[in-house]
């Protein structure tokens, strides 16, 4: 039965995405042949329209054929138009579906600096094009060695991206641990925190340091499943008992987005100190949430 459920719903997902993506692309379409500054608000508007209802409906349908628990803190005073620096650790690919039900309408639409190939996923990527989600190539140490001018590609499209975003309200997520956690990886990094994996500052320091001020506030989100990092089969059959989703507004410390985090090693220090700072409080609650006994959300 949990299966037929599960079918069923996935089917409605895509029957959603098949609705919503052609008309995104069609208003997409039309943004690119009529780059009038006039008219390019209301475009841009239309976009974000079509793209929460698409979020809504594949919110709803997580209700309907779920009675996963979700417990939202700290949402409270959030701007829709505001420019907020999304950190989260990563659990499951659950993550994406539970953080855009969490702040859809909330605040701007999340984007995520996506790799590449995901632009021929098909529709999905032409709908993320269309929403102005980064595009980023990644490249072996081979192919570095061999041309080290490919180096900075990645960084010209990080900073043309958030130029971009410097000028409109919008949600910049990042997964700073830059993989989904699993008990081998957490293993071979060794690493310090009982419940995460290291993070990685180094993307967030350059989002910091090209948006500057722009950044209103960092949003530090923990997440946490259970049972633990289930799948989205397991989400839409219903295994999940409880999602928690705890945010914590913080803002930039003073000077954090001017220094050089590739040139001064000092600031990169400070940087990635900051960032260990959330990582021990982030690994505190998610030890309480894991204890045998802790109370569960109410």
């Amino acid at each position: 039965m949990r299966g037929a459920k599960a079918l069923f719903a996935g089917a409605l997902v895509s029957a959603s995405t098949l609705v919503h993506v052609p008309v995104l692309l069609l208003v997409a379409l039309v943004k690119a042949l009529l780059p009038l500054k006039a008219v390019r608000p209301a475009l841009d508007r239309a976009l974000m329209v079509i793209t929460e209802s698409w979020i809504g409906v594949n919110s709803t349908l997580i209700d309907v054929f779920t009675t996963t628990r979700f417990v939202v803190e700290g949402i409270e005073g959030l701007r829709y138009g505001g420019h907020y620096l999304v950190l989260a650790n990563h659990q499951s690919w659950v993550d994406i579906p539970v953080l855009q039900k969490a702040f859809n309408r909330r605040i701007p639409l999340l984007r995520f600096f996506l790799k590449s190939q995901l632009f021929w996923v098909p529709l999905l990527g032409l709908a993320w094009w269309a929403l102005d989600f980064p595009f980023m190539k990644r490249y072996s140490r081979q192919q570095l060695a061999k041309r080290p001018e490919l180096a900075g590609r990645d960084v010209a499209a990080t900073r043309k991206a958030c130029e971009k975003f410097r000028h409109i309200p919008v949600s910049i997520m990042n997964f700073v641990e830059g993989t989904r956690f699993t008990p081998a990886k957490h293993a071979r990094q060794a690493s310090p925190f009982a419940h995460l994996l290291k993070p990685k500052a180094g993307g967030v320091a350059f989002v910091v340091g090209a948006m500057g001020e722009a950044i209103d506030t960092v949003l530090d989100v923990t997440l946490h499943y259970e049972p633990a990092r289930p799948t989205l089969v397991d989400l839409f059959c219903n295994r999940v008992r409880e999602v928690r989703v705890h945010v914590q507004a913080r803002p930039v410390p003073a000077g954090l987005s001017e220094g050089d985090y590739e040139t001064d090693r000092a600031h990169r220090v400070r940087f990635q100190g900051w960032i260990n700072e959330m990582w021990l409080a982030k690994d505190a609650r998610l030890a309480a949430w894991n204890a045998p006994g802790a109370a569960r959300g109410d």
